[in-house]
């Protein structure tokens, strides 16, 4: 059986933590797209991690941890950030590489730094990890798949012709230094030697896997809000963040996907630029900043102050929908006790008129947030694990959101650690 665990909105709902506590009772655990561009954050008993690229089940020594063909591949940060979690005393992980996962290369990430720069103040807010120009040259395929690297002979070739491309652009469009191809097939050589004992046909091994009866479980990353179709487009990320998409960076069949975890925060945040129509600003965001997520809502990559907003009902209904969620983990719903009163964006009114669904980005553009404050319950609920002990106003605020959204809440994360989870409708 596979199960998909994605975000609803911006990224950071918390994925990382649902994913980290769902893995024991998992076999197996697949990143499916995306790359070192976005972190998530773990606390276990090993202690606080920042992942970026590893499968957020690498702290269990019965599972395997899976790169998917999905994948934007930055082998150097992979393994830099492995080694990291096995010398503060992590079980070396079992780790499966997607012989056709595709590489992030040298000279995407001086790309993605260099148009960033030439756009100056119209860029994306690119966590400047090389993502779009790695998706770039996939679809316009000119990129360079992990089986690449144990031809030797063709791979050479590939490079030089691909330089001769690049070469090009830099020197006439951003005015940089050019590529030497022989250094970066050098460098492919150390990237062989690094990845030459993890490299499998995953697709395959998943199959098998799923014949056997094996539970599969599929970690997004980023939110529906950041699919560049269905997404605040062109604010987007470059690899689709959706559910169904893991059937297509996996290499399982999409039938086989029973359930579908879409991760939502109890308030919202959002890194980079783009449409965030209950954002909030001041003394209040950062009063919501500095309590929120653990330790602060901050980038687990950039480090970037997140912006901040009160919890938007269009966008995660629409989030939920686009994911074709079965159940709803809602995250950080401790962070609010220290409130009063609790707004609520229930709907957006764009021209004059208010609307529940959530628009493409010309209109959300114009949207200003229609609120509905609730109580607040003025008390810290960490350490609660049954959903009937939480204060009344809490569980108000709870059942309010699941109405609004229309889809079923069934799990409710009041901490940071593994164990801090409500299981509700069980």
């Amino acid at each position: 059986m596979v199960k998909a665990i994605v975000g609803a909105n911006w990224g950071d709902e918390g994925k990382g933590k649902i994913t980290d506590m769902m893995a024991q009772e998992a076999d197996i655990i697949v990143r499916f797209q995306g790359g070192a561009n976005a972190g998530h954050t773990i606390v276990n008993d090993y202690g606080k991690f920042a992942l970026h690229t590893l499968p957020s089940g690498v702290f269990y020594d019965h599972t395997t941890s899976i790169i998917g063909n999905g994948v934007a591949l930055n082998i150097p940060v992979f393994f830099k950030e492995y080694n990291e979690v096995v010398s503060r005393g992590v079980p070396a992980p079992k780790i499966m590489i997607s012989d056709r996962a595709q590489m992030v290369m040298p000279y995407h990430i001086l790309f993605d730094q260099y148009e960033e720069e030439r756009l100056g103040g119209k860029s994306f807010g690119s966590t400047k990890s090389g993502i779009a120009p790695f998706y770039s040259d996939k679809y316009a395929k000119i990129g360079f798949q992990v089986s690449e690297l144990f031809d030797e002979e063709s791979l050479k070739e590939k490079v030089e012709r691909v330089c001769e491309m690049k070469n090009v652009t830099l020197e006439h469009l951003y005015h940089k230094p050019l590529l030497n191809p022989d250094e970066i097939y050098a460098e492919l050589m150390e990237y062989k030697k690094m990845v030459e004992p993890y490299v499998g046909d995953v697709s395959l091994y998943l199959w098998n896997a799923l014949q056997e009866g094996k539970e599969i479980l599929l970690e997004g990353q980023l939110g529906s809000l950041k699919d560049p179709d269905h997404g605040i487009y062109p604010m987007v990320t470059s690899s689709s963040t959706l559910a169904a998409y893991g059937a297509i960076g996996a290499g399982v069949p999409p039938y086989e996907i029973k359930q579908i975890i879409t991760v939502c925060k109890a308030y919202s945040s959002a890194v980079g630029a783009g449409a965030f129509v209950s954002e909030i600003f001041g003394d209040e965001a950062d009063e919501l900043r500095r309590r929120g997520g653990d330790g602060g809502e901050y980038g687990a990559t950039t480090g970037r102050p997140r912006r901040m907003g009160w919890f938007d009902c269009v966008a995660s209904k629409y989030g939920c929908r686009i994911q074709g969620t079965t159940d709803v983990a809602f995250t950080v719903l401790d962070v609010l006790g220290y409130l009063d009163e609790i707004p609520v964006c229930t709907g957006y009114e764009i021209d004059g008129k208010i609307t529940t669904d959530f628009p493409t980005t010309a209109l959300l553009e114009k949207a200003k947030p229609v609120l509905e404050v609730l109580p607040g319950w003025k008390c810290d609920i960490r350490g609660i694990r049954k959903y009937e002990e939480l204060p009344e106003n809490c569980r108000k605020y709870v059942e309010f959101i699941e109405e609004k959204i229309g889809f079923p809440i069934t799990m409710v994360s009041n901490g940071p650690g593994r164990n801090d989870i409500i299981y509700r409708n069980r």
